[in-house]
């Protein structure tokens, strides 16, 4: 099966940047939803940076909306999160999820992915300091 290998976290001062990389192993990339979702300690998983691999629209929550820019590259079967103006909220576990398995057409949402994904990477920590 697909496997999803995050990496790019770690620590970064308050207004810096990180950029973090998720390759999806034995996945086919033609079509499909990728996306980050952000854990804090003690809530929900949420998405907050989706691209559809087909047509490459993305989908951001607000709170990363100007900050935060998620991309392909398709050559390398990987998804991007370029992270910047980062502030010390930002602190938390990223996990990369993938529904590429899945019928064309379905719309890439943070909903459909949770639910549609087809696994999780194992997370990769990010902490912001001031």
């Amino acid at each position: 099966q697909g496997q999803l290998v995050e990496s790019g976290g770690g620590s970064a001062q308050a207004g810096g940047s990180l950029r973090l990389s998720c390759t999806a192993s034995k996945y086919d990339f033609n079509f499909g939803c990728m996306g980050w979702f952000r854990q804090y300690p003690g809530k929900e998983r949420e998405g907050i940076a989706l691209i559809n691999v087909g047509d490459g629209g993305q989908v951001y929550d607000d709170s990363v909306k100007g900050r935060f820019t998620i991309s392909q590259d398709n050559d390398k079967n990987t998804v991007y999160l370029q992270m910047n103006s980062l502030k010390t909220e930002d602190t938390a576990m990223y996990y990369c999820a993938a529904d590429l398995d899945g019928e064309e057409g379905v719309v890439c949402s943070p909903h459909n992915l949770y639910y549609g994904k087809d696994s999780w990477g194992k997370g990769t920590l990010v902490t912001i300091s001031s």
